[in-house]
C-alpha cells in the first residue's frame, strides 16, 4: 500500500472540495444571511488549511492501483460527509453532532433520510446545501474531481471504486474524459430539469434545490409537506420523469449523442428497468384506485411512488403507509431493486438482478444437462465468470451486513417494521420507509448509536460495501508494495 500516495490524493481532492463549500456561502449572501455565510467560509477554510500540506508533497511513486483507488474512495467517503456536517452543528442549526453526521452522509450518499422535523426553519443557504450534497454526491465526489483535477494515472481505479454496478467501464478512451463527459450530461440533465420545473410556477429556488435532489436521485424536501406542497400535477410529472430519466445508465446517454442507437436498442437492462416501472405502476394504481375514488388521480400517486422508491430518490406526495399492504410491499420490493448500473440511483441495481436471473436458469439447465456448455449472455455479450461471481459474493456481503445491522437496529427496541424498514432504506440509499420512519416522518427518534449504524448503512450502500472492507482490511495496510 503506498500510503503517502493515498494521502496525497485524498488531501488534493479535499482541497478541491473545500471551494465547492463557497456556493452555499454566496446563496447565503444572496438571502443577507451573513452568519451562515461565515460558516461556510470557515469550513472551506479549514478544509484548505488541513489537506494543503500533504497535497504538496509528491510521493515518490505516483502510480496507482485498485488497493489504493478502493482506500481513497473509502476515506473520502468517511471524511467529505463528516466535514459536510460541519456547517450544521457549527452554526446550531443542527445542535447534535450525531445528527449533523447523519444528515450529511443521508445528503452526499443521496440517500434522503433526514433526522428535521422542521425543514422550513433551516436558513436559505443551509437549505441549499442539503440538495447540493445530493448533485455533488449523485455522480461522485471522486468523479467530479476526475473530471476538474489534472489526469491522473489511476482515474479509473478511482471511478470504479466510486460508480455504483457489477461493471464499470469507459466510455471514452480515457478515464479523466469520461468523468467529464459523465458530469457534463448529468449537469445538462438537471439544468433542464430546473427550466421545465420553473415553466410550472416553481420557484427558481425551489426549482434548482429539487432538481438536485431529483438529479442525485436524494430527495431531500424543502418544505415539511414535501413535494405535495405545491399541488401540481405538472410539477409532479416533471420530476416523475426527471427521477426516471436519472435511473438509467448514464452511459446509454453518451451512446445517444454519439448516435450508437444500437448500443441502445439492445441494452437489456433499461427494457427491464423500464417494464419494472410500468408493472408496478399498474398494480399499485389497481390497488389503490377504489380508495383514490378516479383514474387519474390513482396513477398519479402511484407512477411518482415507484418513480421515487425505485429510483431511491425518496420524495413523496402521498403517504403510502395509508396503502393497502399489497402496494406496500411492491414498494418494499423496489426498494431492494433499485436503479440501473451507472446511474445515480441506489438498491442492489437492475442489471445485477438481471445477471442473477440469467446464471439461475443456466444452472437449472447444468443440472439438467450436465455436460452442456452454458454461458452467461447480456446484451449479446458473454459476461466474464468473475462478473457474475462478482454479483453472487456481492450479495452474499449484501445480506451479511443487512442482518448485522437489523440485529445492531433492534436495540433500539422499535417495532419490527421500522427497523427492518429504516435498515433496508439505508442500506439501499432510499430516503423513506414505513412505521416511525415513513415519508411523513423522520429519522430524529433513534439513539446516537442507531444512528451511527444507518450511517454506516448508507455508506456500505452506496460504495457497495467493498471499499469500506478493504480499507479496515489489516493485511492491505501492512503490505509493502
Amino acid at each position: 500500500m503506498n500510503k503517502t500516495l493515498v494521502f496525497h490524493y485524498l488531501s488534493k481532492i479535499m482541497l478541491f472540495g473545500s471551494a465547492l463549500f463557497l456556493l452555499p456561502a454566496a446563496v447565503s449572501l444572496w438571502y443577507n444571511e451573513y452568519d451562515t455565510a461565515l460558516t461556510f467560509v470557515m469550513v472551506a477554510g479549514g478544509i484548505a488549511l488541513l489537506s494543503l500540506p500533504m497535497s504538496v508533497i509528491k510521493p515518490r511513486s505516483m502510480h496507482m492501483y485498485a488497493r489504493e483507488g478502493l482506500v481513497i474512495a473509502a476515506l473520502l467517503w468517511i471524511v467529505y460527509p463528516i466535514a459536510g456536517a460541519m456547517p450544521f452543528f457549527i452554526s446550531g442549526e443542527i445542535p447534535n453532532f450525531f445528527d449533523a453526521v447523519f444528515e450529511s452522509i443521508s445528503g452526499f450518499t443521496t440517500t434522503g433520510s433526514t433526522i428535521l422535523s422542521d425543514i422550513e426553519a433551516l436558513s436559505k443557504g443551509m437549505i441549499f446545501w442539503r440538495s447540493f450534497t445530493h448533485w455533488v454526491g449523485g455522480m461522485g465526489v471522486l468523479v467530479l474531481a476526475i473530471a476538474i483535477l489534472p489526469s491522473s494515472n489511476g482515474a479509473m481505479y478511482l471511478m470504479k471504486a466510486e460508480c455504483a454496478g457489477p461493471q464499470v467501464g469507459k466510455i471514452v478512451p480515457k478515464g479523466k474524459n469520461s468523468a467529464m463527459y459523465l458530469y457534463i450530461i448529468y449537469a445538462v440533465l438537471t439544468v433542464l430539469t430546473v427550466i421545465f420545473l420553473m415553466l410550472g410556477d416553481m420557484p427558481f429556488f425551489d426549482s434548482v434545490c429539487h432538481a438536485m435532489g431529483a438529479a442525485g436521485t436524494g430527495g431531500f424536501g424543502i418544505k415539511n409537506a414535501g413535494v405535495a406542497f405545491y399541488n401540481s400535477a405538472y410539477i409532479e410529472g416533471v420530476l416523475t420523469v426527471s427521477m426516471i430519466l436519472f435511473g438509467v445508465n448514464f452511459s446509454l446517454y453518451y451512446f445517444l449523442l454519439i448516435r450508437r442507437f444500437r448500443e441502445v436498442r439492445k441494452n437489456t437492462e433499461i427494457k427491464v428497468y423500464l417494464i419494472i416501472i410500468a408493472v408496478s405502476t399498474f398494480l399499485i394504481m389497481s390497488n389503490i384506485y377504489s380508495a383514490v375514488g378516479s383514474l387519474s388521480g390513482s396513477f398519479r400517486q402511484a407512477i411518482f411512488q415507484v418513480a421515487s422508491i425505485m429510483t431511491s430518490t425518496g420524495y413523496a406526495t402521498a403517504d403510502y403507509e395509508t396503502w393497502p399492504m399489497f402496494s406496500q410491499m411492491i414498494l418494499i420490493i423496489l426498494m431492494y431493486i433499485g436503479a440501473c448500473a451507472g446511474s445515480t440511483g441506489g438498491g442492489l441495481k437492475v442489471q445485477r438482478l438481471v445477471i442473477m436471473f440469467k446464471s439461475a436458469v443456466k444452472y437449472m439447465k447444468k443440472i439438467i444437462h450436465p455436460k452442456s456448455v452454458n454461458i452467461v449472455k447480456t446484451d449479446d455479450k458473454t459476461l466474464d465468470i468473475d462478473v457474475v461471481h462478482g454479483v453472487q459474493y456481492y450479495l452474499i456481503i449484501y445480506i451479511l451486513f443487512l442482518f448485522v445491522s437489523l440485529m445492531l437496529l433492534s436495540l433500539n427496541n422499535r417495532d419490527f417494521g421500522t427497523t427492518f424498514s429504516a435498515v433496508t432504506t439505508c442500506i439501499n440509499n432510499i430516503g423513506p420507509g414505513i412505521g416511525d420512519v415513513g415519508p411523513m416522518d423522520n429519522f430524529g427518534f433513534f439513539s446516537s448509536f442507531s444512528k451511527v449504524v444507518l450511517s454506516i448503512d448508507m455508506l456500505l450502500g452506496r460504495l457497495e460495501c467493498l471499499p469500506l472492507i478493504i480499507l479496515v482490511s489489516p493485511s492491505v495496510w501492512r503490505k509493502k508494495f
